[in-house]
């Protein structure tokens, strides 16, 4: 009778994870096609192929899906910033490499959502994805800690980890638009870029990094 038992418990299980994998590359791809904005509930639905009642078993809402995706994301990126962290004694180093490991991340999640697409379908990737996101918010609180040991420009904190998202943000979405996607060439614009603005910021314009 235990075993018996056993098959449809492990069944069910295996069938709640296959279901909630459907979710989540279906909702990844439809972030990546049309935005997060746009997208509702139900477009995730069309892509599982699941009844609606089949998704809310799982998720309440399209934030809650973009929330585990973002935590898949920053799970992945996460060792690699610490590394790159490790490896670079000086700033300017530190800001090169995180640009280029973002835009390598960036370009590695457009090629697989692309070779999940039909050969003829527009493979550009529209609006803001989770796994953006997170990267985001992990290359931040890097900067910021970079900033706290003295190892940074004495810059406002916030400003220059924001500026740095912004132009990583704009730039990957101009590199993944691109045939070849060119990683080096946008490391190489973005690390300029950000290094030339910082020499060139007034020193009465810089604060702590945990100011607010």
């Amino acid at each position: 009778m235990s075993h018996l038992a056993i098959l449809p418990v492990g069944k069910r299980a295996q069938t709640k994870v296959q279901n909630r994998t459907a979710i989540l590359d279906a909702a990844r791809e439809v972030f990546g096609e049309i935005g997060y904005e746009p997208c509702t509930v139900r477009d995730i639905i069309r892509r599982t192929g699941l009844a609606a009642g089949t998704f809310y078993n799982y998720f309440k809402s399209k934030e809650e899906v973009f929330a585990a995706l973002a935590d898949d994301g920053a799970r992945r990126f996460a060792p690699i910033l610490k590394a790159l962290r490790s490896q670079n004694a000086d700033f300017e180093g530190f800001v090169r490499a995180a640009l280029q490991a973002y835009f390598q991340f960036l370009a590695d999640e457009h090629q697989q959502w692309a070779d999940r697409r039909e050969a003829e379908e527009h493979l550009y990737v529209h609006g803001q994805t989770p796994e953006m996101e997170a990267v985001f918010n992990e290359v931040r609180a890097a900067i910021l800690d970079e900033i706290a040991r003295g190892a940074a420009p004495a810059a406002d904190a916030d400003y220059l980890a924001g500026a740095c998202i912004a132009i990583a943000r704009e730039v990957g979405e101009q590199m993944v638009s691109r045939r070849p996607v060119d990683v080096g060439g946008a490391t190489a614009f973005s690390t300029a870029l950000i290094l030339s603005g910082l020499k060139g910021l007034p020193q009465a314009q810089s604060k702590p990094a945990d100011a607010r």
